[in-house]
Order: C-alpha cells, then structure tokens, then sequence
C-alpha cells in the first residue's frame, strides 16, 4: 500500500513524459545542442531523459567558468605562448620585422657567461632569501603569540605590546619597493652611508668597504634588504595562523612538562605548515622577481639577475627576442620551483 501511494500521481498533476532512450544519430545531435540551449527551449525528448541531469550540472559549471577562462587564456596563456614564439626568433622589440631562428637563442644562452652569472644570482636568491625571512617571521610570530610570561587563566601569551610590534614589522609593506631600494642604497653608501659611518663609531672601522654594492657583498645585501622587507608580512601570516591554533593544545602540552621549543617544533610547526608552504612559495617567487630592487640599488657594475639581465638584453642592446627566451627560462625556474614546493611539502592535513 505504502508503495501505491508513492508512485502514484497526485490528483491533478501531469505525469511526466516517458523517458525515451537516445539511440539514433539525431538524439545525440539534441544532446549536443540542448548544450548550448536554455532549459526552457531544450526539446522534451531531452530534457526528461536519464542522462539530461548530468549535462544540466556540467552545462552550468562551464557556462559560469567560460568568460573567467576566456579572459585568463587571452591575458595569461597567450602572453606565454608569444614569448616562447619570439624566443625563436632574431626580433629587435624596436619593428615589427623578424626571421625565424629556431633554437638559436637558446644555444647562446648556454655559451653566455653573464647569463650563468645571473641565473646563479637568481638561484641563491631563491634557496637563501626564503629560509631567512621564513625563520624570522616564524621566530618573532612564535615570541609575539607565545613567548611571554604565562598569565593567569592562560595556556600561552604573547609579549607585552605585541599588537604594536605587529605594526612595526609590516611597515615596511606599505612602501614601494623604488623607496626601499633608494633609502638602502643611501645606506650602502660607502661615502655618505650611515652603514661605514656606524661601523667606525663602535671601533669596527675594518669592516667598512668602499663598495658595499658593486662588489662580493652585493649579493649579500640585496639578500638582506630583501629579507628586512618581506619579514613583517610573514609575522602577521604566521601570527593569523599560530591564533587559529586551540589553546587546548598548548594546554595539554604544558601539563605534559614542555618546554617553548619543543612546543614550538611539536605543536606549532606542525599545525601552522599550510600557511608556510604557501609563504615559502610566495617568497621564492617574490626572490625570483627582484628586478626593481636591483635595478634601483645596485650599479651597472654590480651584479645581475634574470630579471635585470632579460631587461638590458630588451631595452638596452635591443634583442628582444632574446630577451624573451631568457623570459622563458626565468618562467620554467619558478615553475620547477613551484611544483617542487608543492610536491616536496605536501603533508597530510592535520583537523583540529
């Protein structure tokens, strides 16, 4: 009885259509343009039949992505797919005349010397500049959040005055990098530099140079100053993700007779490892992309990076095209870089 009084039809309702099988030629040409077509216009023999639901879902998941999709395909898939065409050409970047030269460019670059140069900058600048800034922002995010004196009620707090020190460590993202490169530079200064000044005022006069960034230490410095402008962004990430943690955790840990490093590294680290991954990451890339810093800070008779090395190869000497197949190369280095990242890094998900 119960079975009757599901199946049969409410009083007054239509039944619905029977639900043909699409068999012939033309019921999968319906299929193919009911696609394309409102629901309302979709003819009958396709809207009630089985496999119709499943192509409503997937018509109105690529409908919504098809203009999100468009428009990442013309202004980012195309630009790449252009520049390792015009890595394969003799193109000056000054007309609109090129020939065709294949691989050429490429085998110019394994024979240059200055590109090897920039790309070892590049490469140091991407293991070193992440491991630094990343273990100082975990450092002062950990003493911000749980390096004060235990106070009543409470597992683990922060220093007194953490929410200014917050502030004072991501000031310097809210300067453009021209700024930084400039006040650096006039701090480097081997003349008129406060760095050379500082130095001989506490007795280390030894340790001055004549050319901070011209020299062996240009790398170092643009390491540094990389480092000191990235820091306080990575204290307010890792701070949001150390605050998302329970103190039920610290709570447990401390009855257990832990000391701060080994809550550190047993229970903040682990938990707090997405939001690192994703920093070291964007940090690799941001080392990756160091051209306004070091076109601004450092001298012509200083040190290059791809970046730097692909503008002068553009703008200064006119090779565009070679230019672009350092693009490429510099584009294939963070691709590798991210992938690894991603692979390398990946953990299981810890829920808390």
């Amino acid at each position: 009885m119960a079975e009757d009084v599901r199946t049969a039809p409410r009083k007054g309702a239509a039944a619905p259509p029977a639900r043909p099988e699409a068999t012939t030629a033309g019921d999968r040409l319906l299929f193919v343009a009911a696609f394309f077509l409102p629901p309302r216009l979709t003819p009958d023999r396709v809207r009630y039949h089985r496999w119709y639901r499943k192509l409503d879902t997937y018509r109105f998941i690529c409908w919504f992505l098809s203009l999100p999709l468009l428009f990442y395909g013309v202004f980012v898939v195309s630009p790449f797919l252009q520049a390792f065409f015009y890595s394969l050409t003799d193109w000056t970047g000054l007309s609109a005349n090129y020939n065709f030269v294949g691989f050429d460019n490429y085998v110019r670059l394994w024979g240059d010397a200055q590109f090897w140069s920039a790309l070892w900058n590049s490469v140091l600048l991407l293991i070193v500049v992440p491991v630094v800034t990343l273990a100082l922002g975990l450092f002062f995010a950990f003493m911000l959040n749980a390096g004060g004196r235990h106070k009543k009620n409470e597992a683990i707090s922060g220093v007194r005055g953490s929410q200014f020190y917050k502030i004072v460590y991501f000031f310097p993202q809210v300067l453009s990098v021209a700024i930084i490169a400039v006040i650096w530079a006039r701090i480097f200064s081997p003349r008129s530099g406060i760095l050379n000044a500082s130095l001989e005022r506490v007795g280390l006069g030894a340790l001055t140079r004549d050319d901070w960034l011209g020299g062996p230490w240009a790398l170092a410095c643009v390491m540094a100053v990389l480092s000191w402008s990235f820091v306080g962004f990575y204290v307010v990430l890792f701070s949001a993700a150390m605050g998302s943690i329970p103190k039920e955790i610290y709570e447990a840990a401390l009855l257990d007779g832990a000391s701060r490093p080994a809550t550190f590294f047993r229970i903040t680290f682990p938990l707090s490892w997405d939001a690192i991954r994703t920093g070291w990451i964007y940090m690799g890339i941001q080392a990756l992309d160091a051209f306004a810093l070091v076109n601004i800070m450092i001298p012509d008779h200083g040190m290059d990076v791809l970046p730097t090395f692909l503008y002068k190869q553009a703008f200064v000497r006119g090779q565009a095209g070679y230019a672009t197949a350092v693009g490429v190369v510099l584009f294939l280095v963070t691709l590798v870089f991210a992938v690894a990242m991603m692979r390398l890094g990946r953990r299981d998900r810890i829920e808390f």
